[in-house]
């Protein structure tokens, strides 16, 4: 999931979704640890993504599922 500080900012506000995506992705970029495990089990089949928001379209889930799908077409192909 995204950092605390990086939650805490976000406090499920609609209004910085956009920028939330934004931040929350390049802290993805810069710890492919937290995400490659999950795009090879992606690759083999369906994966569950758990969120505990009431906000059903604003959570790290949603915008996690967006970053993965990204790094499942060929382009982000990774080894």
């Amino acid at each position: 999931g995204p950092s605390s500080v990086l939650r805490k900012w976000f406090s499920h506000d609609p209004g910085k979704w956009s920028a939330f995506r934004q931040r929350y992705f390049r802290e993805l970029d810069a710890r492919p640890e937290t995400w490659t495990r999950i795009v090879s089990a992606a690759r083999r089949g369906r994966v569950t993504l758990v969120y505990s928001s009431h906000d059903t379209h604003h959570n790290n889930a949603v915008a996690l599922q967006e970053y993965i799908q990204r790094r499942l077409r060929p382009s982000h192909e990774t080894s």
